[in-house]
């Protein structure tokens, strides 16, 4: 009897590895389809404070929808319009740092040239100047017929986000009444909407904090003298959403930024600024201003990030938090005190 209960349970976790398999080789084989409709309801899920605003004051669950949806795509318009001059620059400058970094390589190139016959050896069998050279043909910029290519699958992919983000505002309580009656325990409507207001909670906190570091990490750059520190700051606040592996993207970046721009100790004063300011924020600001109760285990942090990184890329990293906020809220992952009944009015 022992021998078949162990057999029965071995099987019971081989379906639920087999299963997990499934389920991410589906979601890489359908991101195109299915990443607009998850962005769409974290979007959905960040907007729930707006929506419930709108339902207290009476408005028609469709009109209420309908502004919800102006609103993110106002917002949107908003940034495309206030980011596109500092993208513009960091393209035009693209060239520029392909030749600073080409420069560089050569001087490392000269500097060991010929330190010994084991060097030259080497150097003649891998041929980096060949190499360097070839590299430097190959690595073109994106041209005008790369991205008319690209953009009939960008539109699509936005029509889908934007189609998502409105059924889903749309039709959100019925879903989540639907979710609730699937199985006697599945999460209550009580949970699902305290879910989502942890995680607007969540987002919106991190929003204005990032906002706030990208402007303080310009002003530091600006007095250091580092050229485009307006740019440097809209990275790293757009850059900080992606915790762990941004942030150490973009002290990297101003490393090699401020290696090219300044000479001596002044070369790492750029990274060093990103790098203080970094840790001030992640040890004091964003836990004070978040709060204890939205702590989450750093290790699922860091898994999440890696899992949806790796799936989806960007747009993973930036929805791999707030999927897992609200995963653990409305598992009750979150806090010890059960879900509040926000289901009545």
């Amino acid at each position: 009897m022992t021998q078949i209960t162990t057999q029965i349970l071995r099987g019971h976790w081989a379906l639920i590895l087999l299963t997990l398999l499934a389920v991410v080789a589906a979601l890489d084989a359908s991101q195109t389809l299915v990443a607009p409709f998850v962005l769409a309801f974290v979007c959905a899920v960040v907007l729930s404070p707006v929506s419930a605003f709108w339902a207290r004051i009476g408005l028609p669950p469709t009109v209420g929808a309908l502004l919800s949806f102006g609103s993110v795509l106002s917002l949107l318009g908003a940034l495309v319009f206030f980011t596109e001059p500092l993208v513009e620059r960091a393209y035009a400058q693209i060239p520029s740092i392909k030749a600073e970094l080409q420069e560089g390589l050569g001087h490392l190139r000269q500097l060991f040239r010929g330190i010994s016959d084991v060097t030259q050896e080497v150097q003649d069998t891998i041929s980096p100047e060949n190499a360097a050279s070839e590299d430097a043909q190959s690595v073109n910029l994106p041209s005008l017929g790369d991205a008319l290519f690209a953009a009939p699958s960008l539109a699509a992919q936005v029509l889908l986000f934007a189609g998502a983000l409105f059924f889903i505002l749309l039709s959100r309580d019925e879903l989540y009444g639907a979710i609730s009656k699937l199985h006697p325990q599945s999460p209550s409507i009580a949970c699902l909407r305290d879910a989502d207001a942890r995680v607007s909670r969540y987002f919106l906190t991190i929003t204005l904090i990032n906002t706030c570091f990208g402007a303080i990490v310009a002003l530091a750059l600006a007095a250091i003298g580092l050229p485009g520190a307006m740019l440097w700051g809209g990275i790293a606040a757009m850059m900080n959403f992606i915790l762990y592996v941004g942030p150490a993207m973009v002290a990297l970046v101003l490393l090699v930024a401020g290696l090219m721009s300044f000479d001596g100790a002044l070369s790492f004063a750029p990274a060093a600024a990103f790098v203080t300011l970094n840790m001030m924020e992640g040890q004091f600001i964003t836990p004070t201003l978040v709060g204890r109760h939205m702590q989450v285990n750093p290790l699922l942090v860091f898994l999440s990030l890696c899992f949806w990184l790796w799936l989806w890329g960007p747009l993973g990293g930036f929805i791999a938090i707030p999927l897992l906020v609200w995963g653990l809220a409305v598992f009750k992952g979150i806090g010890p005190a059960p879900c509040p009944d926000t289901s009545r009015p």
